[in-house]
């Protein structure tokens, strides 16, 4: 595991003022090597897509993966990564359902999570309309309640995470809720998936690594020519720690009628597991790793705590606006 290499809780600067260490020279890379997190998000959701995520990393280019405990497939998921104590995982915080075929409910008791469901006692569906009304409504002692019971779970099993990130709002969706989940991790000994800008520049000023160039959601690809722009992506890959969020499915007919993303995931499962693919990242030279040597980090440098805004209101920034068309 590589190890951090400065202590200072700013990040140490090179020769001119203007330009910060990257993150993954934190983590212990030279400024020149191109560091990627390929994470297969999901993991819980349905049973084949916790085949495929586990596939990917077994066959393919994935490095680790992320759980959604409140979803139906959560406990053959979990089985599973207890047979398999080597494979990284994180949990991915659930407060919202993909589809309004396929819906579940927060591991708190209804009555306890008012604010975080609907009137049939359900996490709302991941549309904007949904997301928007969530976010608008949702109280902060609610959804720490609901993340530490996400969390408690995981742990219960018997099982080591690496990290925390969301499922379906970007940082969490509003600032007060990306700042407790912090806190959370700093508590549990974990690091965070933290994307954008914002909440990145944050991060930093607390000299914690973060990913230093944009994240990519797979969502956000079109379908039409998928695998060629994973490889131009790859190809351009700039210097400096890098995230790829991967959504992996077998696509089987059962799970078709339910999951409105599945060939997306599908797709995703065929270019992660393609012999052509694990060529290209050898050629390519990119070094993949997954959430523990960041979590190493975190936990040496502690993250101060942030303060907690306590308004109910989403954030409003430009690049949470536009980030929250997004899954991840």
């Amino acid at each position: 595991m590589h190890q951090v290499i400065s202590n200072s809780h700013s990040l140490p600067m090179h020769g001119h003022p203007t330009e910060p260490i990257l993150s993954s020279e934190l983590l212990g890379f030279p400024p020149d090597a191109r560091v990627l997190i390929v994470n297969c998000d999901d993991l819980g959701m349905n049973e084949a897509i916790n085949v495929a995520v586990i596939d990917s990393i077994d066959k393919g280019v994935a490095s680790s993966c992320s759980l959604m405990v409140p979803c139906p497939a959560a406990r053959h998921a979990m089985v599973r990564l207890r047979r398999r104590p080597e494979i990284p995982f994180g949990i991915h915080l659930t407060l919202v359902c993909d589809a309004a075929t396929y819906r579940w409910g927060p591991l708190t008791a209804p009555e306890m999570a008012r604010s975080l469901v609907d009137d049939q006692g359900r996490l709302f569906v991941a549309t904007p309309d949904g997301r928007a009304a969530l976010l608008a409504r949702a109280r902060l002692d609610e959804v720490e309640r609901e993340f530490r019971a996400q969390i408690d779970t995981v742990l219960d099993a018997g099982l080591a995470p690496t990290h925390l990130d969301f499922h379906c709002l970007a940082d969490g969706g509003r600032d007060d809720i990306l700042d407790m989940t912090v806190m959370l991790a700093a508590e549990y000994g974990l690091a965070v998936r933290v994307w954008l800008e914002s909440g990145r520049r944050r991060m930093r000023e607390q000299g914690l690594p973060v990913i230093d160039n944009p994240f990519l959601d797979s969502f956000s690809l079109p379908l039409e020519d998928k695998t060629a722009r994973y490889t131009r992506l790859l190809c351009e890959l700039p210097a400096g720690l890098s995230e790829w969020a991967v959504h992996p499915s077998l696509g089987t007919p059962p799970t078709r009628a339910i999951d409105p993303g599945w060939r997306v995931r599908r797709t995703d499962h065929e270019f992660l597991t393609s012999p052509a693919t694990r060529d290209l990242f050898r050629q390519q030279n990119i070094t993949v790793i997954d959430y523990r040597v960041i979590q190493e980090a975190w936990s040496r440098r502690g993250p101060s705590a942030p303060e907690v805004r306590e308004t109910s209101e989403a954030a409003s920034g430009s690049d949470r606006d536009a980030a929250g068309r997004t899954r991840s």
